[in-house]
């Protein structure tokens, strides 16, 4: 009845994919913002959240509606058209990062076989490094725009860390693929299979390494030094205000979403159950983020923002280091067919 629809298949399936893979993420992130509230209420014994509807709920529904009517102050000096462009870069970036992700098994559909991805590719990995990377023009642009110098220094500041980190993050990664033999993130997560081979017990160091490195990617604490409040105001989005404001912290959150998950394909067996019994393989993948999420609140309720000159020397001279003598290792190893 519709064979006419056959060509276009791809073409909709694609744009379906796309759609629902944007508004998923961008609407975990008022919920995540929640549970980061609720979290550090927790552990810094207060309540966090709670007045505004049941439990709070209804803080999500104040803080987005506040954000959308506050009026966007523009400076007269400013770069107005890479003032707007900086935070659509930024989310714009980590939603197509996360179109890379496999959440899922395959299925039929139309005569073709489907994935719960947004694209399945056999470089990835590679796109997903190389998408993330895509980020700091935003960050750049937002502060070189402002013309602010603060500003301006912030977006130094948070570009030469993720350059720098990112060096660590790539490196761990390769030390999968070569353990793995693929670039293609569903084929990863198949060769873990049970909870046995997940790569995160062969690979303890590399998990690590890489865990350590997405916090920084994703300028989270202690390395969320490119908002260092005592010494650049608010960093590189200083002059921002209202939605385009949030918009940054739009970008950070599905960050947050794309490297937890990105660390459960690659150590924690992607979409496969660790045990027999109730294996649903969006709950599992699901749940492993989320555990990963607060993993992520919890480190930032923990440790202290460290210095500037701290960070950069712990990046270059203490894990890409490491990261190089991981990756030689099972380089090595793989070499010698141990692994």
């Amino acid at each position: 009845m519709f064979d006419w629809l056959d060509p276009y298949w791809f073409l909709i399936i694609g744009s379906v994919k796309a759609v629902i893979i944007a508004v998923a993420v961008m609407s975990a992130v008022p919920a995540l913002v929640w549970l980061e509230r609720r979290l550090l209420g927790r552990f810094q014994v207060r309540l966090g959240p709670n007045r505004v509807g049941p439990l709070g709920l209804g803080q999500l529904i104040a803080d987005s509606i506040k954000l959308l009517f506050k009026e966007s102050i523009v400076q007269s000096s400013a770069d107005k058209f890479l003032f707007h462009l900086a935070p659509a870069i930024v989310v714009f970036t980590s939603i197509v990062t996360f179109s890379v992700i496999p959440f899922g098994t395959s299925y039929e559909l139309g005569g073709e076989t489907v994935g719960l991805w947004g694209a399945n590719t056999n470089i990835g990995l590679l796109l997903f490094l190389a998408m993330s990377s895509m980020g700091i023009y935003g960050i750049v642009m937002a502060g070189f725009s402002s013309n602010n110098k603060y500003s301006l220094m912030g977006g130094l500041r948070s570009s030469a860390q993720m350059i720098s980190y990112e060096l660590t993050l790539g490196l761990a990664a390769l030390a999968v693929v070569i353990m793995t033999g693929s670039l293609n993130l569903a084929e990863i997560v198949n060769q873990q299979g049970n909870i046995a081979g997940w790569n995160i017990w062969y690979q303890p160091l590399t998990f690590l390494l890489f865990f350590v490195a997405g916090i920084a990617e994703t300028n989270r604490a202690p390395f969320d030094l490119p908002e260092a409040e005592q010494e650049l105001v608010a960093g590189f989005f200083t002059e921002y205000s209202g939605m385009k404001f949030s918009m940054f912290f739009m970008g950070e959150y599905i960050n947050m979403i794309t490297m937890s998950a990105l660390v459960t394909v690659l150590f924690l067996g992607g979409w496969h159950a660790p045990v027999d019994f109730l294996d649903v393989p969006i709950i599992w993948f699901v749940g492993k983020v989320f555990f990963l999420l607060c993993v992520f609140i919890w480190i930032r309720a923990t440790f202290p923002r460290i210095r500037y000159d701290r960070l950069m020397a712990f990046g270059w001279k203490f894990l890409l280091p490491l990261s190089l003598g991981n990756m030689l290792i099972y380089g090595t190893l793989k070499a010698l067919s141990i692994i």
